[in-house]
């Protein structure tokens, strides 16, 4: 065994993935405050290729150095967009024929393993601020709650870690995608 080089990963350009075929998830983020985060986010959607980001109210936006920072260039690769109202996001994404995906603890939320996508679908998850959640005006909105099931004395998870076990899930869920390939 030995430790692939760089060029040995044979990863496309950012045009090549800009063309390329994308899962139909979209991420939204709900206030997210921490830059890090945002910038986790990012190459998260990179990774798995999500088509797109949309970014919400206190949300920072790139370019920025601490979006950067963890982003490692996937700002440029990533199709995202600024909308400052949650509300007028969803109802955009709703009238667009997407599945609201809220990513919270709610009185209805199913375990993430428990949640089957239909195929034919197009989904927005919805990431929460980092301190309050997703907001109410989007819950009002969500078709469905997700929460990743934990035992620990926490009751919850960063928000960067949760983006990546969620879009994993729906990556492995819609892995038949002709073109596609899981390692």
């Amino acid at each position: 065994m030995k430790k692939l080089k760089l060029e040995e990963l044979g990863r496309v350009s950012v045009d090549e993935f800009k063309d390329a075929l994308k899962i139909p998830v979209t991420i939204l983020l709900d206030s997210v405050r921490s830059l890090h985060n945002v910038g986790s986010a990012f190459r998260t959607a990179d990774a798995f290729s999500i088509e797109k980001i949309i970014l919400t109210g206190i949300t920072g936006t790139p370019p920025h150095r601490e979006i950067q920072k963890t982003a490692l260039g996937a700002t440029e690769s990533v199709t995202w967009e600024y909308v400052e109202h949650i509300k007028e996001a969803i109802q955009k994404l709703k009238e667009a024929g997407y599945i609201i995906v809220l990513i919270e603890q709610t009185t209805e939320s199913i375990a993430l393993h428990n949640f089957s996508i239909d195929k034919t679908k197009k989904y927005c998850l919805v990431f929460g601020n980092e301190v309050h959640g997703v907001s109410d005006e989007a819950i009002a909105l969500g078709d469905v709650a997700l929460e990743i099931p934990q035992s620990g004395t926490k009751h919850s998870l960063n928000i960067s870690v949760c983006v990546g076990i969620v879009v994993w899930e729906m990556t492995k869920q819609f892995s038949q995608f002709e073109n596609w390939k899981l390692a």
